[in-house]
């Protein structure tokens, strides 16, 4: 899978900047899948298999809740995924990732295969139920991973950047929701957004196609009227995103809403967190939408090569409305979450929150009110979101810098040197030696003189002793 993603990163390979992004995605989430493959490796030390069935019955009798084994190898699966979903502090790859071709930012990079770490705790949560202290640290990833690509999409003014965080953004909410024990509303939520994330990716493909690849959200505008079908998708996509009722990102994100609440120790404050990210969410998505579909017109498009383009919106459109009505039994696979209902005041501020963030991006970008709140306006803290809290600059620091001069150094390579000098040491005593055989006589003689001098005093000494 990480060829997979590597290849088609790197689509476009005569762009320098494709194949960065590429290379990128590839080492980032090798240091995740380093990290899984050990956590295997102890698994199956520990449990003597690694059939998913038989680690959730034999998780519970072998491992004491809590002890070094099960925290050690849950880390180790939660590094695993937290690479694979581009999650905190591995995160970093994704918005890169946008270099490749936009139908697979739908397929592999909103929709499977960066969904893949979600799924694997939740298959492997009779490990991770056996360390407590692991499951808060996923659910804490995942709420400061929401919470910080959501502040970051705020500031992008590319399309797909803008989808890229959103992407993080709702993984996080899953990560959330496994860590608070929602694994089957985890699983639904991974599934609803899988049909409205490709359905915002794929119009976005189509908006940029018809806008000439162009990506910048600064240069669009006034695109309703041209683009019909595109902006009814982005309608039903971001209502979705921004889990509007009735559509299905409402009722996946409102039952992780509810599992939170329901969490005895941490449960209010994990819940005000969701809903503060489902309020900035609605902010970015219709920033997003406002400032692509509203406005004043400042590009020309034409329709790209025809109706061949909307039977794939219109389906994932009618998918994203429809599939929060189909909750899929997890049966016995997925334990469900405690019953139980929180007040009704938490479901009102969990829908009125999100409207309001609606209704701020609008005065904003389409009435151009209350401009106090572009943070154009705030410079340091705009360019500090816009490079993504700092994370890159960060790593070049800690990694990629001291790497790069410690190269440097061994510039001429310090390994292959060793058997450079044993050569050099070589000529220096086949000249040595070949000067004591020159072929004259006297120099024979006094060779053998001078060694049987030393022998004979070596052999005294020895006497004397």
């Amino acid at each position: 899978m990480g060829v997979c993603s590597f290849l088609l990163i790197g689509f476009w390979y005569q762009d320098p900047a494709n194949g960065y992004a590429a290379r990128k995605a590839f080492i980032v989430t090798r240091v995740g899948d380093t990290a899984f493959a050990i956590g295997l490796f102890l698994l199956y030390r520990e449990l003597g298999t690694l059939d998913l069935p038989s680690i959730m019955v034999l998780a519970p009798e072998k491992f004491v809740m809590g002890a070094n084994q099960p925290t050690l190898i849950a880390t180790l699966l939660l590094a695993g995924a937290v690479g694979k979903s581009a999650q905190l502090p591995l995160h970093i790859w994704l918005p890169d990732a946008m270099a490749g071709p936009t139908p697979v930012s739908a397929l592999i990079h909103a929709a499977t295969m960066v969904t893949a770490g979600v799924y694997l705790i939740a298959r492997t949560h009779g490990v991770f139920l056996q360390a407590p202290d692991v499951l808060l640290a996923v659910a804490f990833i995942g709420l400061f991973t929401l919470l910080i690509s959501g502040f970051t999409a705020l500031n992008q003014t590319d399309i797909k950047r803008v989808l890229a965080y959103s992407t993080m953004s709702q993984i996080g909410y899953m990560f959330f929701a496994l860590g608070v024990g929602a694994w089957s509303e985890s699983i639904f939520h991974l599934m609803t957004h899988a049909l409205f994330k490709a359905l915002l990716f794929m119009t976005a493909g189509s908006i940029i196609l018809a806008l000439h690849h162009e990506q910048d959200i600064r240069l669009m505008g006034g695109l309703r009227r041209q683009l019909p079908v595109p902006f009814w998708c982005f309608v039903i996509g971001s209502a979705c995103l921004v889990a509007l009722p009735p559509t299905s990102g409402f009722f996946s994100k409102e039952a992780i809403l509810n599992a939170s609440w329901q969490l005895p120790r941490y449960g209010p404050w994990f819940w005000a967190g969701g809903v503060l990210g489902a309020f900035i969410t609605a902010i970015y998505s219709f920033r997003l939408f406002f400032l692509v579909f509203f406005g004043a017109e400042k590009a020309q498009p034409h329709e790209p090569k025809g109706w061949q383009f909307h039977p794939p919106l219109i389906i994932l459109a009618t998918l994203s409305l429809i599939a929060g009505w189909f909750v899929l039994p997890a049966g016995d696979v997925l334990p469900s979450s405690p019953a139980g209902h929180p007040p009704m005041w938490t479901i009102v501020v969990a829908i009125g929150l999100p409207l309001l963030g609606i209704g701020i991006a609008y005065q904003v970008y389409v009435r151009h009110k209350w401009q106090a709140l572009r943070l154009a306006h705030w410079q340091r803290l705009r360019q500090f979101w816009l490079q993504g809290w700092g994370f890159d600059g960060l790593y070049r620091r800690l990694f990629l810098t001291p790497f790069t001069s410690l190269a440097q150094v061994n510039r001429n390579d310090i390994i292959d040197g060793l058997p450079t000098l044993l050569i050099q040491l070589s000529r220096f005593l086949h000249r040595f030696f070949s000067q004591l055989q020159n072929g004259q006589l006297r120099v024979y003689i006094a060779t053998l003189a001078s060694a049987a001098i030393i022998i004979l005093a070596l052999a005294i000494s020895t006497v004397g002793k």
